[in-house]
């Protein structure tokens, strides 16, 4: 607690510094002394650069622009249609992205998962069927087995 006590006076302080500060920029700006006086932010906006016109004073040639060479219009323009063509993106389309979707395509795709657990289930009901088939011929055969066994002592 006392950190942050300590720290809120430390921030005061600067607080109070930086006050002082701009009161003393306030009264020097007012006095002229010092900061910007106006007459100088205006001369340094008037730059003088004469593009277009030639001067006849020797002191005035020096403020003038050189002449700019424009380039050819031809390089531009296919610079410009360079820029412009579009790279392929796809060299071979997909025929069944651009055909039209069916109506009911939204429906499939929700119950395809329901779907598959039945899907699961069915397959798992048949191979239980197939083992109870299995498991009934093997009885049946067993007795076969045991029947033909028995004419065959009968038979002896």
């Amino acid at each position: 607690m006392e950190d942050s006590v300590g720290r809120l006076e430390g921030e005061a302080l600067k607080r109070k510094e930086r006050l002082r500060e701009l009161r003393k920029k306030r009264t020097r700006e007012e006095d002229g002394v010092g900061g910007n006086v106006p007459g100088e932010e205006e001369e340094k906006h008037k730059e003088l650069k004469l593009r277009n016109y030639t001067p006849q004073d020797e002191r005035l040639k020096e403020w003038q622009v050189p002449q700019a060479k424009p380039i050819s219009v031809e390089e531009k323009v296919k610079d410009q249609l360079e820029a412009a063509k579009p790279e392929p993106i796809i060299e071979e389309v997909d025929l069944t992205n651009l055909a039209p979707r069916k109506p009911d395509w939204d429906l499939k795709r929700d119950v395809a998962k329901k779907l598959e657990k039945l899907e699961k289930r069915t397959q798992r009901a048949i191979a239980e069927l197939i083992r109870e088939r299995l498991r009934g011929q093997e009885e049946n055969l067993a007795s076969a087995v045991a029947t033909a066994k028995q004419e065959n002592e009968d038979s002896d």
